[in-house]
């Protein structure tokens, strides 16, 4: 039997999604919540982060180490993150643990938000902004991002600052809880062989009282202005290049071509990057990313060398920026595509990648799209493709951030 979609709307707003597959061996359930750092406040910057956290501290009838040992009772690999956009909570197990793995992720959902455990998890929360500062492609993403998209929201760090870390309070997460984690703003995905409207019924037992609150995501205009900065610090002995510019958003048909693109100039193997910079000895990392965002997105180029390279290795990837959309062939279409769509296919063998795959783009859309509709999608992408998504976002860095040894 081919695998099935089904979707389903509980009366309070909360959507139930899921791809039925009987022939799996295994079972997943994730909870997407449609928030991240873009929809914070400036002065409570971290917060969703922090909130991660706090889901797995306890609820009124767990203790957190009670949710811990629950999950390793079924076995289940479970785990969150939070990203800019979106916070997500997920379980991967045998199918007949689904339904204890379902009521353990929506009981941490509502979780206690004790005054004892949001004093404690702080520490934990400083001491990661604290580790992840001593990381040099991290320190300067941060700072790249906050510089290109300046008073957007976007520009906002995940983890937040030790300011706004150190200065927020249970009440503060407690009211943004209460407006973001709403029902009408969560979607629950499942993948593997599942009773649906079973599942539905359960759920709308357990999550049938979250308050629906019409919550909505502010789309100010993200408007980058060229900038350049180099930062020095004792800390480093290479130096790091970081270079961001304009690309489509999630919403944009031209994604797929852009992912490619991105792909051909700054792949880990085989790019214009790896044989200008790799091969040749001149950088340790040389690689180009594109982030399809919720209205927006962004491509970044980043690099890695020794300090007495710095120049020549910038001048480099500006050359091959600047080369690239003269210089693609069918060959590089059939390569990339190739490899995005392989890549797509070893995600969507198991229920929990399709569990996600579904999940992230209902959240972005508010759609489904089958694997299979995403492939046929890459597997159209033509040369004339790669050219007019070049033409109408060119990867030409508006802001180029450097981190060099002091």
């Amino acid at each position: 039997m081919a695998i099935q979609f089904q979707h389903a709307t509980l009366p309070n707003g909360l959507n139930v999604i899921a791809e039925t597959d009987p022939d799996a061996h295994t079972s997943a359930v994730g909870f997407f919540v449609k928030t991240g750092s873009r929809d914070e406040d400036s002065a409570v910057m971290g917060v969703s982060h922090y909130l991660e956290h706090m889901m797995f501290k306890g609820t009124e009838t767990r203790t957190a180490a009670e949710v811990d040992e629950q999950f390793d009772d079924i076995g289940a690999d479970h785990n969150a993150f939070t990203t800019s956009e979106m916070t997500a909570f997920f379980a991967h197990c045998l199918p007949e643990h689904l339904e204890r793995a379902e009521e353990i992720l929506a009981d941490i959902l509502r979780p206690a938000l004790r005054q004892e455990d949001f004093d404690a998890e702080k520490s934990v929360i400083l001491e990661e902004i604290a580790m992840y500062r001593d990381y040099p492609f991290w320190a300067l993403y941060e700072q790249a991002i906050e510089v290109y998209y300046g008073a957007h929201p976007l520009g906002h760090r995940v983890l937040g600052t030790e300011e706004t870390v150190g200065e927020l309070t249970r009440p503060q997460m407690a009211d943004y809880f209460n407006d973001r984690y709403s029902a009408d703003n969560t979607t629950i995905a499942l993948a593997g062989p599942l009773d649906f409207d079973a599942a539905v019924k359960r759920l709308g037992e357990r999550c049938g009282h979250w308050q629906r609150t019409d919550t909505q995501r502010r789309y100010p205009a993200a408007e980058p202005k060229e900038a350049e900065f180099t930062t020095r610090s004792e800390k480093v002995n290479r130096h790091y290049l970081l270079m961001a510019a304009p690309a489509p958003a999630f919403d944009d048909d031209r994604r797929y071509a852009a992912a490619m693109l991105a792909q051909i100039l700054g792949d880990s193997e085989g790019s214009r990057l790896y044989w200008a910079l790799i091969e040749t000895g001149l950088a340790e990392e040389a690689q180009a990313h594109f982030d399809a965002r919720d209205g927006v997105g962004d491509y970044v180029v980043y690099c890695s060398c020794s300090p007495e390279d710095g120049e020549k290795v910038e001048k480099i990837v500006r050359r091959e920026m600047d080369a690239l959309v003269g210089s693609l062939t069918e060959d590089d279409l059939l390569r990339v595509r190739s490899k995005i769509a392989t890549g797509a296919t070893l995600a969507g063998e198991l229920p929990a990648g399709r569990m996600r795959r579904i999940g992230h783009i209902w959240t972005y859309l508010h759609e489904y799209r089958s694997l299979e509709e995403e492939l046929a999608r890459i597997n159209a992408v033509t040369l004339d493709e790669l050219r007019a998504v070049h033409e109408a976002f060119p990867i030409r860095p508006v802001v180029t951030g450097r981190l060099t040894p002091a």
